[in-house]
């Protein structure tokens, strides 16, 4: 199992980005995927999943700016951001997991050893 981020970078407030998962070793569309994300000085949050159903969660101050989905064909999950703000800033991961309580360092890295999280892309949000 392995995970690849790609497509953070800085953006200004307003702005747009859109982060790929590129997954190898298992197929994305019959696993649940997920986006979480550490602001400088936060803690972990999860950002949004998506089920093997198609079924789809985001937390509550993303709902209406972001918007989780996968491609079979490429194998890949994204993540496209619209109406970026300086409180996006932060380091997206994505994972082979759902949303649960619990989220931490030293639980990410255990799953990074496994393949289930990768190692992230960084997002600034500035003018």
């Amino acid at each position: 199992v392995h995970l690849v981020e790609s497509g953070g970078g800085s953006v200004q407030p307003g702005g747009s980005l859109r982060l790929s998962c590129a997954a190898s070793g298992f197929t994305v569309t019959t696993h649940p995927m997920s986006w979480a994300r550490q602001a400088p000085g936060k803690g972990l949050e999860w950002v949004a999943a998506i089920y093997i159903n198609g079924s789809t969660y985001y937390s509550d101050s993303m709902k209406d700016r972001f918007t989780i989905s996968r491609d079979g064909a490429l194998n890949t999950v994204y993540l496209q951001m619209n109406n970026l703000e300086r409180e996006d800033t932060a380091l997206y991961y994505c994972a082979v997991d759902v949303p649960h309580p619990g989220l931490g360092p030293n639980y990410i890295a255990s799953m990074q050893l496994n393949g289930f999280w990768g190692q992230g892309t960084q997002v600034t949000v500035s003018l």
